[in-house]
């Protein structure tokens, strides 16, 4: 694909991506982020682009991936960051050394859960979301989501 094929198909789908990234990620900041990403994408990856036959679907398509991922990136570090604060928090001097102690045990113990109750996890953490907003950010139903921060929790009462 030439760079003029390029810019007549895919650069005027822009406006309704940008959409697509901002109803997901509630940012605008982020959604040009995500946006400017797709762009970069779909550039590093025009010679492949001719066998694609819906450029809008595949377009929406990876425009939803990357807002997952940035989602998931950013409910894992932040969610750990602020558990790690709230355990250290304390006056004694010793609690510093005690907090680090079981900010790891805990930090471990997210790490062991399965990926869909550790990313639902730390989005009620990091994020002090609802369920139903944990719903519609990932897609699940709000009954999933009840049932794997149940399971989750649970999973964390054994492992600690």
């Amino acid at each position: 694909m030439t760079g003029k094929e390029f810019i007549d198909t895919y650069i005027p789908l822009g406006d309704g991506l940008y959409r697509i990234a901002f109803y997901i990620l509630e940012s605008q900041a982020d959604a040009e982020d995500a946006l400017q990403d797709l762009y970069i994408k779909l550039w590093n990856s025009r010679e492949t682009l001719d066998t694609v036959n819906n450029p809008m679907a595949y377009c929406m398509k990876l425009m939803k991936n990357i807002c997952i991922d940035r989602i998931r990136q950013a409910s894992r570090s932040p969610g750990l960051a602020e558990l790690h604060e709230n355990i250290t928090a304390g006056g004694h001097p010793d609690d510093g050394i005690i907090g680090q102690e079981t900010m790891k045990r805990i930090a471990g113990a997210i790490d062991r859960l399965p990926k869909s109750q550790r990313e639902v996890l730390l989005l009620r953490i990091s994020g002090e979301l609802s369920n139903d907003e944990i719903s519609a950010r990932t897609g699940m139903s709000n009954l999933t989501v009840r049932v794997l921060l149940s399971q989750a929790r649970k999973t964390l009462k054994k492992l600690l």
